[in-house]
């Protein structure tokens, strides 16, 4: 990540910040950085306003496990699990199971 890519993605929220791709890009950018508590606040401004298909659940979920945020993660997997499974993408829904169940035989 560059400075000028998350400042270029910054004033470009400013300027429409109602453009939720702009929202998703900018926690994408934070996440190459390991910026986890960036990417956690802006997925959670985004997905309040977004009928997500899972992809941005799963990656606040990942996020926030990252931060040791062991129960936050899993109801965002379990979010990303229904907008998934909605939306029609049963592998990954599958995929956010999957973390689930690790973190329950990591906690047996």
């Amino acid at each position: 990540m560059t400075a000028s890519r998350v400042e270029s993605l910054l004033a470009m929220r400013e300027r429409n910040p109602g453009d939720l791709r702009v929202l998703f890009a900018l926690a994408l950018e934070y996440e190459k950085a390991g910026r986890w508590s960036d990417v956690v606040d802006v997925l959670t401004e985004y997905l309040a306003a977004a009928d997500d298909q899972g992809n941005a659940w799963g990656r606040l979920g990942s996020a926030l496990l990252r931060l040791g945020w062991t129960g936050q993660a899993r109801d965002a997997w379990r979010r990303g699990i229904e907008a998934a499974t909605r939306h029609g993408h049963p592998g990954m829904a599958a995929e956010f199971e999957e973390h689930l169940a690790e973190l329950d035989a990591a906690s047996s």
